[in-house]
């Protein structure tokens, strides 16, 4: 595992990507050799390098957003296929309009032709080799479980999921009868020392429903010491699924770490960055911003803009900007209650700016007012806040840092509209908290444009 941006990424994932950047750029580069030019003259005499580099970003952008680096199987080859045409056909209908908007960005049609050909033919194959070969040969964590907690079951059935992580489980030691996992019961706890001679596994990850008088310590302490790598189990959740356990925490472990956020640092510099990004987003979408308040003065009677008061900073109440997209007094039976998919109250306008996300363009100005972050928690209504903090531990500590318009649980959670929703998204919300730096941030923001351009969570 790769830890960048603040994330664990699979080293195989970072890999394919190295990787078939590589192919994509040496198919255009080979491309200018086949058809017969100067390969040096024509890229760097007459600087046509950067077209290469912008036809390949395009490439693989588009497959990014395909989900293609996200998960790695292959679960049709048509379909890979498939997905890797749109990609090149995307990237060659951009610069078509870059050549159209000025001839010299244009790039020679043969060399789009064969590059393009060379990448329908190498990127395919190379992805199953690369799934079939490389990523079977980079499960090199041999993994021995200690323990029959759930946490150690949410485990199993995520690295189970993600081969790419490079974990190849071997069994699990029972605490006193065995469980219904879906991996080997070696023995009982008791048994450790001799599975370890006779597996040799490189890590053992603890998850233990009880430790008191059961953990055998001194067997770890010598395990250890003899180089395997031991883990505690919520470590291993929070590097799978990207998330705290906050069923694990403990007071102690959140008073006494020295690595939880907010670091002051970096929320200062988040504070400068919010507000310029605040303050271009409302320049940059205000014509966008006009039409949609048109739309939404003649879809239906009432007021453009909504405003809502949310919980922010500290239990701070604020008003936040929406454009209205409900019937005016919507809730004013039911009273405050969570949006839900088919949702009536909705107008038929309304439903289109939710799926676009552009009900929440007069954010930024709560942003730029700094009510708000550009990336944090979602900022919650007091009535559910009051509720979710009775019924969830740690629920008021995502308060500790500003609510942001879009968020870590945002672009890995669905539209959340249960209690159970809003305990992960507390777990999302809490790693983001321990994580927060610039650098986290901006990979929120980058996964964002995703989320939004494939109307992804919108409800």
């Amino acid at each position: 595992m790769i830890r960048l941006f603040r994330v664990f990424i699979p080293a195989s994932v970072v890999g394919l990507l190295l990787s078939e950047i590589l192919i994509v750029l040496g198919c255009y580069t080979l491309s200018v050799w086949i058809i017969g030019l100067d390969p040096p003259f024509y890229l760097f005499g007459e600087n046509n390098y950067w077209k290469l580099l912008v036809v390949t970003g395009l490439v693989i952008l588009i497959m990014y957003f395909q989900d293609l680096y996200t998960d790695l199987r292959i679960v049709s080859r048509i379909l890979l296929v498939q997905q890797v045409s749109l990609a090149v056909g995307c990237a060659l209908l951009f610069m078509a309009f870059l050549g159209y908007l000025k001839p010299e960005f244009l790039l020679g049609r043969w060399l789009m032709v064969v590059g393009s050909a060379g990448v329908l033919v190498f990127l395919p194959i190379w992805r199953i080799f690369y799934w079939n070969y490389v990523v079977a040969g980079l499960r090199s964590e041999r993994v021995l479980l200690l323990g029959n907690s759930s946490i150690l079951g949410e485990v199993i059935a995520q690295l189970a999921a993600r081969p790419e992580f490079g974990y190849s489980i071997l069994g699990y030691l029972c605490e006193e009868g065995a469980c219904e996992f879906p991996v080997t019961c070696l023995g009982n706890l008791a048994d450790v020392r001799r599975i370890c001679d006779e597996y040799k596994p490189t890590r053992i990850i603890v998850g233990m429903a009880e430790r008191r008088n059961r953990l055998p310590v001194q067997d770890l302490l010598e395990i250890r010491f003899g180089g395997i790598m031991i883990e505690d189990a919520s470590d291993t959740y929070e590097m799978a699924l990207r998330r705290v356990c906050s069923r694990k925490i403990q007071p102690s472990q959140l008073i006494f770490s020295s690595m939880l956020g907010p670091r002051p640092h970096a929320i200062t510099i988040q504070k400068f960055y919010s507000f310029l990004i605040g303050t271009i987003g409302l320049v940059v979408f205000s014509p966008l911003m006009l039409l949609a308040a048109i739309a939404v003065r003649l879809s239906s009677p009432g007021p453009v803009l909504y405003r809502q008061r949310r919980v922010g900073l500290n239990g701070h109440i604020f008003n936040l900007y929406k454009f209205r997209s409900m019937y005016v007094d919507a809730e004013a039976r039911t009273g405050a209650v969570w949006a839900k998919v088919g949702d009536p109250r909705i107008t038929p306008i309304g439903r289109w700016l939710r799926k676009l996300r552009l009900d929440e363009l007069p954010q930024f100005w709560n942003v730029v007012r700094g009510d708000m972050a550009i990336v944090g928690p979602r900022p919650e209504r007091p009535e559910f806040v009051d509720l979710l903090a009775h019924q969830i531990p740690y629920y008021r500590q995502r308060l500790a840092v500003k609510p942001g318009i879009t968020g870590w649980a945002q672009i890995n959670h669905k539209y959340g509209d249960s209690e159970l929703d809003a305990m992960i998204k507390l777990e999302y919300d809490l790693y983001y908290i321990k994580n927060v730096a610039p650098a986290l941030d901006f990979y929120i923001i980058f996964h964002t444009i995703k989320v939004m351009l494939l109307s992804r969570g919108a409800q």
